[in-house]
C-alpha cells in the first residue's frame, strides 16, 4: 500500500500521505479514507515539498524507511507529512532555530510521531544534533547563506549517493536580482561542491520566486 498517493480533485491534482497517527491532523487538514487505510491531504500551498511533487519531484525521493534531515522544519506541517513517508520504519530529526515555532513543532508533530526526533538548534553547527547518516537533507530555510548551511550539514551526515533537496528562497539571498539568475547561482554551488544536480523545479503558482534544487551527493 503506497503511502503517498495522487489524485484528481475539482479538475485540480492533490495528494495525499498514509497518516502514521490514524485520527489525529496536525494543522486542520481533512482526513480520507482510500486502500482501506486514513490519509491525510497535503497542500502544496502550504507545503514546498509538496508543491516540487506536483512540479515534476519524483515520488521515490523519500520513501518509507528513509533517515530524513530536515533543516527548518518551523512548526512541522510539511515534516509531519515527510514522517507519513518514511513510515514508522523510518526517520525525521527536525531542526527549527526559533524556540516559539519548536515548541509548536514539539507539541503537534514530535510528541505524537515516535519516528521524529525535534532539536531546537542553529543549523550551522550539525555537531548539535548528529545523531545519524541520513538518505535526505531536506532545507528549508530563509538566510542569504542557505546554500552553505546546507552544504556543511551534508558534510557531515549526508550519505554517499545521498540526496539533498534544497528549497532556494530568492528573496532571501538577494532582493533585488532576477531569481531565475539566483537559482542558478545556487545551483552552480551544489555543483562546485560535487554535487550532481538532477532537477531545478521553480514553484509557482505554490510559492513565487522559489525553486526546489533537488541534487545527489557524488563523493
Amino acid at each position: 500500500m503506497s503511502r503517498l498517493l495522487r489524485e484528481e480533485k475539482n479538475g485540480r491534482r492533490a495528494l495525499l500521505t498514509k497518516n502514521l497517527t490514524p485520527g489525529k491532523r496536525v494543522y486542520n487538514e481533512d482526513l480520507v479514507i482510500r486502500e482501506g487505510a486514513e490519509y491525510r491531504t497535503w497542500d502544496p500551498f502550504r507545503s514546498k515539498l509538496a508543491a516540487a511533487i506536483l512540479k515534476g519531484l519524483p515520488d521515490d525521493v523519500v520513501v518509507e524507511g528513509g533517515k530524513v534531515l530536515y533543516l527548518g522544519a518551523s512548526t512541522g506541517t510539511t515534516a509531519s507529512h515527510v514522517s507519513d513517508l518514511v513510515g514508522p520504519t523510518g526517520l525525521v530529526v527536525g531542526v527549527e532555530f526559533a524556540p516559539r515555532v519548536a515548541r509548536e513543532f514539539v507539541e503537534h508533530v514530535a510528541r505524537e510521531r515516535m519516528n521524529v526526533i525535534p532539536f531546537v538548534a542553529d543549523a550551522r553547527d550539525p555537531s548539535k544534533y548528529a545523531v545519524a547518516k541520513v538518505d535526505v537533507v531536506y532545507c528549508d530555510i530563509a538566510q542569504p547563506d542557505q546554500t552553505e548551511i546546507a552544504l556543511v550539514n551534508c558534510s557531515m551526515l549526508l550519505k554517499k549517493g545521498g540526496t539533498l533537496l534544497l528549497v532556494v528562497k530568492a528573496r532571501s539571498i538577494d532582493v533585488v536580482k532576477d531569481p531565475a539568475k539566483v537559482f542558478e547561482e545556487e545551483r552552480a554551488k551544489l555543483e562546485k561542491a560535487g554535487f550532481r544536480v538532477v532537477r531545478a523545479l521553480e514553484l509557482s503558482p505554490f510559492e513565487k520566486d522559489h525553486a526546489m534544487l533537488h541534487a545527489v551527493r557524488r563523493d
